[in-house]
């Protein structure tokens, strides 16, 4: 029989040293995210239901694409941090670093489309 004390068994297992930087990043991002969603529908809302040339001729003004892009942008970094919380909760060893690496992947994929499509829709 062993005995350990609880800091011996804990030794090795990862320090709770990043903790609270991802707290607040976290927190950050949550309240950007209260912040621009009311704007986004409104928004995306204003723009929606025009003819082709309104919704162009409204998303070149700078306030409602930079509105949307900053949406578009926190969204998906707050999923990307959601989903990499719940990929290294559940899924060890190299699965786990390869769902990570096509987790950040897709991501920052979709953030560059959907930022180029934005850029083209505005200029």
């Amino acid at each position: 029989m062993r005995y350990l004390t609880d800091r011996k068994r804990a030794i090795g297992l990862g320090s709770g040293s990043s903790g609270t930087e991802h707290h607040w990043q976290f927190m950050a991002r949550s309240i950007l995210m209260g912040l621009l969603v009311p704007l986004f529908i409104v928004t995306f809302g204003l723009g929606l239901g025009g003819t082709y040339e309104e919704v162009l001729a409204y998303f070149s003004r700078p306030l409602p694409a930079i509105i949307m892009a900053l949406a578009l942008i926190v969204g998906l970094m707050q999923l990307q941090a959601e989903a990499q919380e719940a990929i290294e909760d559940y899924v060890h060893g190299v699965a786990g670093k390869l769902t990570l690496i096509a987790c950040k992947a897709f991501c920052y994929t979709l953030m560059a489309v959907g930022l180029f499509a934005l850029i083209k829709l505005a200029l």
